[in-house]
């Protein structure tokens, strides 16, 4: 009975994320997408420490284009990624495959390929080769500052996360209201 209960929990799960993937149009998210700085309606300063964000909510419009300034504090690596809980639980997976390669460490993201005498670039995940580079999603090394610009749809139950493996269920996680 506890196999099948957990392969129905999996099973959800999965058509969750995989609906999250088909509402989106092709290239971009159900809830918005990329959009260049200079198209910003407002630009908001996001602090990252370790294991929190400030501020840790946030209201924007429907059709507001927001410039997120960055600003990593902490000591940690850590990461900015737009979605909603089903899509951050998915890519959090993603992560945790990414630090098990060896291309993820405390403090950064290898982006040569090569990591502790290991060549990486032939390393596959999902059909295509392992690496960070999702448009709603950005990684700041601790002492840097980064940049995502956005442009917002109605949406329901998003978030700003960190998925770095363990961070999110620490407690970095905030909560991004789109209003109409």
């Amino acid at each position: 009975m506890a196999v099948i209960r957990f392969s129905l929990a999996v099973l959800s799960f999965t058509m969750l994320a995989a609906t999250a993937q088909a509402d989106a149009p092709a290239g971009g998210f159900a809830f918005g997408e990329p959009a260049p700085a200079a198209k910003a309606d407002r630009t908001v300063e996001i602090v990252m420490g370790d294991m929190f964000y400030r501020p840790a909510s946030l209201d924007v419009k429907a059709g507001e284009t927001v410039r997120f300034v960055l600003k990593n504090e902490g000591a940690l690596l850590h990461e900015f990624n737009l979605g909603d809980a089903a899509m951050h639980a998915h890519h959090q997976q993603e992560m945790q495959k990414m630090q098990q390669a060896g291309l993820l460490t405390p403090t950064a993201m290898k982006r040569d390929g090569h990591m502790a005498g290991h060549d990486m670039a032939g390393m596959e995940h999902g059909g295509k080769p392992m690496r960070h580079d999702d448009p709603n999603s950005v990684l700041v090394e601790p002492g840097k500052r980064a940049e995502l610009t956005w442009t917002f749809k109605e949406a329901s139950g998003l978030q700003f996360a960190c998925n770095v493996p363990g961070h999110y269920q620490a407690g970095m996680v905030g909560s991004l209201n789109v209003q109409p």
